[in-house]
């Protein structure tokens, strides 16, 4: 799953990266190394412009531009925001069936560049021990923003004044692990490699089903995984040394190898 990433680069970085305008109105957060659900982060649309009265212009050119959306996605029909809470992730093999993210899969979808993502590993603390999780960090080996494909929504308040901004909120596609990321765990966020962009921000295709599969397994020779410092867990901390490499600690058994004294 996708539960927390880091996301440091600056709009201007973004959009030579994405070949993108910037549309965050001046709102696009500072680097963020520890992103966690119902944060504003910067995604990447590609809408058709529309006109003065608000109608889409079909018959111009679809604009790709940077937007600043919150991390959870809130339906449209929903009565209060809080749902975005429990959607901060889509499975990407049933999102064409669920009514919170079906209208989305086929008309609103998004890329969620990432610098990486975090996952915990759980591991064996021995009998008698909690069980322990480990976090580890998936970024790419060259610095290169890394994509996730993302569905968004928006959401009016009907109890707010008609003329107010409407909540624009996204949740991040998920899929099965692949390679030695399964080794961590069993899900990840479906990152699509920089010739399915356009393809996934399209906005004149709205039968998404040949867009849902995971990158080819050459793809992971691209990407680093590291262990990184348990200081990740908590959203307080944020700061560069969270996705700086850390070797986990040994474990009992390991320890007590070393405390073994020397045969004679």
């Amino acid at each position: 799953m996708c539960g927390r990433y880091a996301a440091t680069k600056d709009p201007a970085t973004l959009m030579r990266e994405f070949d993108a305008l910037d549309g965050t109105e001046g709102k696009a957060t500072r680097a963020d190394y520890n992103v966690a659900p119902t944060k504003e982060v910067v995604t990447v649309v590609e809408r058709h412009p529309r006109d003065a009265d608000g109608a889409v212009l079909e018959d111009e050119p679809a604009v790709r531009s940077l937007r600043v959306m919150r991390w959870g996605l809130v339906p449209f029909w929903a009565k209060d925001p809080s749902v975005g809470n429990r959607m901060i992730n889509t499975r990407a093999e049933t999102a064409k069936e669920k009514p919170a993210f079906r209208k989305a899969l086929s008309r609103r979808r998004c890329l969620v560049p990432a610098d990486g993502w975090f996952e915990w590993k759980a591991t064996d603390p021995g009998e008698g021990r909690k069980a322990a999780k480990e976090p580890y960090y998936v970024t790419t080996r060259d610095s290169s923003s890394l994509a996730f494909a993302g569905l968004w929504e928006t959401w009016r308040d009907p109890n707010a004044d008609p003329e107010a901004r409407p909540l624009i909120t996204f949740s991040v596609l998920t899929t099965d692990a692949v390679g030695r990321l399964a080794d961590i765990h069993h899900r990840m966020p479906l990152v699509l490699p920089s010739q399915r962009w356009a393809d996934w921000l399209d906005p004149n295709r709205t039968d998404a089903t040949g867009l849902l599969a995971p990158a080819d397994l050459d793809w992971l020779d691209e990407l680093e995984v590291r262990p990184v410092s348990t200081k990740v867990n908590s959203v307080r901390n944020n700061g560069p040394e969270l996705v700086e490499r850390v070797e986990p600690e040994p474990t009992n058994l390991d320890t007590a190898l070393f405390d073994l004294p020397n045969p004679r």
